[in-house]
């Protein structure tokens, strides 16, 4: 082979690593993106989010498909992020189903905006939009695309009223509120 062939071999491997570099990125920081038209909450307290919510409502997702009583525990970690455990029962098999994972803040530590993983160094986003900021008492969260919807509540049951509000705002926001499956907790 020529020298001149090899430097040519050089360059392409060289190009397509750095196309294959410059994918990854893109597609990894994809996955912790905003929204369109979705903001998160500012004033965000991560102390007072701590502990333990309820899944009342979501979009389904095969990490979660068929799991009813699903609760989400929240705990701070030493290097300042957040230790997060979902666990929910499937009915098919009778046991319970855990999944811990992490979460660090994107931007700010006020606004409600994480990443989240539980599969390695792959991360999505956490986004809080809509919170009760006085009891943090329910929290309406979406990942990087109307995809992904949840609706948490520090208790197993929620008023009719809470449950019109999440149902009506995921409308205006684009979500396919016809696809919600209400969470049994009991």
């Amino acid at each position: 082979m020529s020298l001149r062939k090899c430097s040519c071999l050089r360059s392409i491997k060289h190009f397509v690593s750095k196309s294959l570099l410059v994918l990854s990125v893109l597609l990894l920081s994809a996955c912790t993106s905003l929204p369109k038209g979705i903001e998160a909450v500012n004033d965000f307290e991560l102390p007072k989010y701590l502990g333990t919510w309820y899944e009342i409502a979501r979009l389904d997702h095969s990490f979660e498909r068929g799991l009813s009583r699903v609760t989400a525990e929240y705990e701070m970690k030493d290097d300042g992020g957040v230790k997060v455990t979902n666990r929910g029962f499937s009915e098919a098999k009778q046991s319970w189903k855990d999944a811990e994972g992490k979460a660090y803040f994107v931007d700010a530590t006020d606004i409600g905006y994480l990443k989240v993983s539980f599969f390695g160094p792959f991360y999505g986003s956490y986004v809080v939009y809509e919170l009760d900021k006085e009891g943090y008492q329910y929290a309406f969260i979406t990942s990087y695309n109307r995809d992904y919807l949840w609706f948490l509540s520090r208790t197993p049951e929620v008023s009719d009223a809470l449950k019109q509000q999440f149902t009506e705002q995921a409308k205006r926001l684009g979500f396919s509120i016809e696809q919600i499956i209400w969470v049994k907790q009991v």
